[in-house]
């Protein structure tokens, strides 16, 4: 079985504070993401991404991580499974990824610098003899947040199983932090994790539910992007939520005070809605207890007009 991605709900690390936060605004920071780390809804690659990726909410909630190379130990267990947030996050970043400033057959590489499951810093790696491409298969050495893997220079080995230490190379993010540009266009530039991890992963739509099997279509940053689903067993409507991925594909984690009877202590998933539907606000679950279908942006991207969340307008 594959190592379940969360996405940590942002909670602090110098982004916008807050349960799942707001939409509009809230993280043009960037992150400190893609939790694929272990979160990071995300995936690694089935590792942890840090908290600092940041959620994000409907509009109308108002509101809603040393470098080094120091040899990690790949040993140690966290006690939760991908994207969990680290218990140290005092990674350091002695290269760029953006730039590739490593010495020559060497790459710009995350890793998690305590030999958990976040990847708190960036580390120069040795490039594989004929190195992978961006889809090619791919191997990790030791883990997923090791920092070592066998795909060519601006690319990682991404959505890790950890039984076979196998994923897919991923191509990183170009340009620079304030202008970060992905080469296909079906992809957007998720920046996490402080700018450890500025990954080129699949935009979608939240109503359409258009990932591929295994995952689901999660609000991260400003944008909307594919990440495994880690819901399991629960993240049905009403259910507790501390990830952006671990609601139902089709729900998202919504600050606890927007969800009627919420007893989580961040949060609970609710439903996306669609602004266009006849159906209006029965579309929510928590009609009864003065849920709404409202925007979630006032600024939506082109096509994504429609997307609403199910929410107790603030």
């Amino acid at each position: 079985m594959r190592t379940k991605i969360v996405w940590p709900v942002l909670v602090g690390l110098g982004l916008v504070l807050g349960a799942c936060g707001t939409v509009d605004g809230g993280n043009d920071d960037g992150a400190g993401e893609p939790s694929q780390g272990e979160s990071g809804e995300g995936s690694t690659t089935n590792e942890p991404i840090d908290p600092s990726i940041g959620g994000s909410g409907p509009a109308a909630t108002g509101g809603s991580e040393s470098g080094g190379q120091e040899e990690e130990d790949t040993g140690t267990d966290t006690g939760c499974t991908f994207l969990c947030p680290p218990e140290d996050t005092g990674g350091g970043f002695p290269c760029d990824i953006f730039v590739q400033d490593c010495m020559e057959n060497e790459k710009c590489m995350p890793w998690a610098n305590d030999g958990g499951n976040v990847w708190n810093g960036t580390r120069c790696s040795p490039i594989a003899d004929n190195p992978g491409q961006a889809g090619d298969e791919c191997t990790v050495e030791g883990s997923g947040t090791s920092g070592i893997d066998s795909c060519d220079i601006g690319t990682m080995c991404w959505n890790v199983d950890p039984e076979t230490n196998t994923g897919t190379c991923v191509a990183m993010c170009t340009g620079d932090a304030a202008n970060p540009l992905c080469e296909d266009p079906g992809t957007t530039c998720v920046n996490v994790n402080d700018g450890a991890i500025v990954l080129c992963l699949p935009q979608c739509d939240p109503l359409l539910q258009d990932c591929a099997a295994g995952e689901a279509c999660y609000g991260i940053n400003d944008v909307f992007t594919c990440v495994p689903d880690a819901s399991g067993e629960s993240g049905i409507y009403g259910d507790p939520c501390e990830f952006i991925n671990v609601c139902d594909p089709g729900l998202f984690c919504a600050n606890a005070e927007t969800v009627p009877g919420c007893t989580g202590s961040v949060g609970c998933c609710s439903e996306f809605c669609d602004l266009e539907d006849p159906a209006g606000n029965d579309q929510c679950s928590g009609v009864a207890g003065g849920q709404e279908c409202v925007p979630w942006t006032q600024d939506p991207d082109p096509g994504l007009e429609a997307v609403g969340a199910c929410v107790i307008p603030a």
